[in-house]
């Protein structure tokens, strides 16, 4: 009877732990972003350096509609929440031409930074990210918190935001 009741509570227990691991949140993959700078030119940053930081991957392109209706929203949760520590990375599809990619972030002056996914590794890196917008929220310890097909619903991603700010690194 005992062993009967020991090996229940082992099945109970293997199950538990493969739930709880199974919605336990995937760490942001290792991509080093090229980011445009002024004057023409570009830096990197890799999404280790953004550990402590909570930030907003957004996946788009000049040509998409919905992308351009979205970015004045980006700005202004960028504007809304850098000062608590957001950071936005808005990664250009590997389609997108530098310079036209550069005459849109100057035209809509955007705040955040911009980077170019020239070769498409930053997008396969992220699940193989093929349409625009997507958009990754990512918590201080590098974990993925929300993936967001199309525009998110601004008010209930500043609501999340705000309760991911206020956590410690």
């Amino acid at each position: 009877m005992k062993l009967r009741i020991f090996a229940v509570l082992g099945i109970v227990v293997l199950i538990a732990a493969a739930v709880l691991s199974s919605s336990a949140k995937p760490l942001v993959p290792e991509v080093n972003f090229t980011v445009l700078q002024d004057k023409g030119k570009q830096s990197n940053i890799k999404t280790t350096a953004l550990r402590g930081k909570v930030v907003l991957v957004n996946f788009w392109a000049t040509t998409c509609s919905t992308c351009v209706e979205e970015m004045p929203n980006l700005i202004e949760t960028y504007k809304k929440f850098a000062p608590d520590g957001l950071e936005i990375i808005a990664v250009a599809m590997d389609y997108d031409p530098e310079a036209q990619v550069r005459t849109y972030a100057a035209k809509a002056a955007l705040p955040f930074k911009v980077a170019l996914d020239t070769d498409g590794e930053a997008a396969l890196s992220f699940k193989d990210v093929r349409m625009t917008p997507t958009t990754f929220l990512i918590d201080r310890q590098g974990r993925i918190v929300h993936k967001y097909l199309g525009k998110p619903d601004f008010g209930a991603l500043h609501a999340l935001l705000e309760e991911l700010l206020a956590k410690p690194a």
